[in-house]
């Protein structure tokens, strides 16, 4: 899934689909703070030429996070990091979406994370989850799928979005000392190993980011 848009007079995008801009050989933020995702990012744009900075690097401030899709929060996030850093940002927005809770935590995957310091325990975010599964019963379902969406934005408030998804079911306990997130209870489809014992380069090969990563490479590079 792609969309493009474009600034209008006053800045904001007319939500019209326009011709997609090509991302020059450069430096890029990374517009997260959050060091797995720079990494896994940072990782899938090795062979392209592209120097990436993060947002913590650049001292830039964390957006409020109030949209109500991940390409809404995605957007945001991009543009803010490319109008105060005046360099192209790529953003990711992603979550864990659990068919038997509604597609929860969704887009709030991160908050159920949080805790009342304000830090974030993805440990107490997976049993939160495996307790809500637990509370609807035996035989349910624990199908799921991580659904990510990337914008790339420009300082002019050009942004072009893309999204993609990998299904699977959740485990318990958790397995695995790799990725980051809720990665040690996903079983992709098709595997016996979570994410957070998968190899670090088989995972960047079939995951939600990489499926939206390669819809934007065949965009923009």
């Amino acid at each position: 899934m792609t969309a493009g848009r474009e600034p209008d007079a006053d800045g904001a995008g007319d939500g019209g689909r326009q011709a997609i801009r090509k991302l020059a050989p450069g430096r890029l933020v990374i517009a997260s703070h959050n060091a797995g995702k720079v990494r896994e990012i940072g990782a899938l744009l090795a062979a392209y030429g592209i120097e990436t900075v993060s947002a913590a690097d650049l001292d830039l401030p964390e957006p409020v996070e109030n949209g109500t899709t991940f390409i809404a929060n995605a957007e945001l996030k991009a543009l803010q990091a490319a109008d105060l850093s005046g360099l192209p940002a790529l953003a990711d927005d992603s979550g864990l979406c659990v068919e038997a809770l509604g597609d929860e935590p969704g887009i709030f995957s991160a908050r159920w994370a949080e805790l009342a310091d304000g830090s974030r325990d993805f440990g107490e975010a997976m049993r939160r989850v495996e307790a809500q599964l637990q509370d609807l019963g035996p035989g349910t379902s624990r199908d799921a799928h991580f659904a990510c969406a990337l914008t790339l934005a420009w300082p002019d408030g050009h942004s072009e979005s893309f999204e993609g998804r990998v299904d699977g079911t959740l485990a318990w306990p958790p397995r695995g000392q790799n990725g980051f997130g809720y990665d040690p209870v996903f079983v992709p489809n098709g595997h016996n190993v979570t994410f957070g014992e998968m190899d670090p380069e088989a995972k960047h090969a079939m995951s939600h980011r990489a499926d939206a990563f390669r819809q934007l490479v065949a965009a923009v590079f």
